[in-house]
């Protein structure tokens, strides 16, 4: 059964290509599932392939010492992946000054994903996935890694220790929560707040203005 996350009119976010931009840029799911002892979580990273559903299909590995390629295969499973995220203080809004009548709150763009497992232990299927996953996170490197720099026999063994799980999409679900709720007073206050805090605080403005921008344009 999918259980929608709550999600309010002004945070809901349905635009596959943005759901899926956000996937790609962060690819570490939290897979969630319901185990023989009740709920789990496993962190996975993962790879959108935009093909096998409307949505794309999500595939990775784990550790074939891990439970979850076996207990989970075949059933459904919620992935969750994050992104920025932060603190928003009621310092930061204009209307304080005005009425007072602010609170706390944070800020965050999430996107949830659910579909049916199903493990793959053939071994071609592994090393093409290891391949198109060392392809994508190397590219930034200058001298980028390949799977065939290490000795055949060594990648050979951690083939075998390896299962590979593979998850098309049957639904996604988006929650951009960047103060779209707030009036525009309030929004530059905020992005102002933001620039001056440190890393996450950054990047969490910078998607809020790239956003809110957007939303603007006609």
């Amino acid at each position: 059964m999918l259980v929608a996350m709550y999600c309010p009119n002004p945070f809901d976010e349905r635009r596959p290509e943005l759901l899926q931009a956000h996937i790609d840029a962060h690819p570490l799911a939290t897979l969630v599932r319901l185990a023989p002892d009740g709920l789990s979580a496993d962190h996975v990273p993962l790879l959108l392939r935009r093909e096998g559903t409307a949505h794309g299909t999500l595939v990775g590995h784990v550790a074939r010492a891990n439970p979850l390629w076996q207990q989970a295969a075949g059933s459904e499973v919620l992935l969750v992946f994050g992104g920025a995220q932060g603190y928003v203080s009621p310092n930061w809004y204009a209307t304080k000054q005005e009425t007072g009548k602010v609170v706390p709150t944070w800020n965050y763009a999430v996107v949830h994903a659910w579909g049916r497992l199903r493990a793959v232990e053939d071994a071609d299927w592994l090393r093409q996935l290891l391949t198109e996953l060392t392809d994508r996170h190397e590219r930034p490197q200058p001298r980028p890694w390949q799977l065939d720099d290490a000795p055949a026999d060594y990648t050979g063994r951690l083939l075998a220790a390896i299962v590979g799980i593979e998850i098309p999409i049957a639904r996604l679900q988006g929650k951009w929560k960047l103060s779209q709720n707030q009036p525009a007073a309030n929004q530059a206050g905020v992005l102002q707040g933001l620039a001056q805090g440190q890393d996450a605080e950054r990047a969490l403005g910078s998607l809020m203005q790239d956003y809110l921008s957007a939303r603007s344009q006609p």
